[in-house]
């Protein structure tokens, strides 16, 4: 397995061993042990699973208070997925990344706690699972909106299908301070 810390802290890319043969491949996608050996020490305490058409985009989502941890990936299909750092009084406050997961690269993305995620689907179809480091809290649920021209997250979609609360969603700067204010 390889991890490799991404521009902004915390935010991890793994690239799980794949074990290839004429009849598929196997790989672990999650052992406690060889995670934290890996500087991912954390409890995940729920797991998601969401199809999405090509074109959709779901996010940018976060919780505060309770913010999530999450661990992604791409069970079918292809996907650009983005964390954006909403943390306290860090030094890259509004910055993102983004990286293209699929299950044929078997890549995993961990978005830690304090950032907003989302992701577009660039293939016909995608499903996408992720491990949660807390449990899903509606009342504490926020959202940025996806085009936010102060973040500028260079998407590869022009116009993505979205629900109508993601078209709806406020500018980061539109939003209360304590509300984006993490972790």
């Amino acid at each position: 397995m390889t991890v490799t810390e991404l521009s902004l802290s915390g935010v991890l890319l793994i690239e799980p061993d794949v074990y290839r043969d004429g009849r598929g491949y196997f790989m672990e996608t999650w052992n406690r042990q060889t995670y934290a050996e890996h500087g991912l020490d954390v409890d995940f305490v729920q797991d998601n699973l969401s199809f999405s058409k090509h074109g959709v985009l779901r996010g940018l989502h976060f919780q505060n208070p309770y913010p999530q941890g999450k661990l992604v990936s791409v069970l079918r299909g292809e996907v650009f997925d983005v964390a954006v750092d909403l943390r306290a009084n860090s030094d890259t406050f509004g910055s993102w990344e983004g990286v293209t997961l699929s299950a044929n690269n078997g890549r995993q993305l961990y978005v830690p706690e304090g950032f907003a995620h989302g992701f577009v689907v660039t293939s016909a179809d995608a499903l996408f699972h992720y491990k949660c480091t807390n449990a899903y809290h509606p009342e504490a649920e926020g959202i940025v909106r996806w085009d936010d021209p102060e973040i500028d997250i260079t998407w590869p979609v022009s116009d993505p299908v979205l629900s109508d609360r993601d078209a709806a969603a406020p500018r980061l700067r539109e939003i209360d301070a304590f509300q984006t204010s993490m972790v």
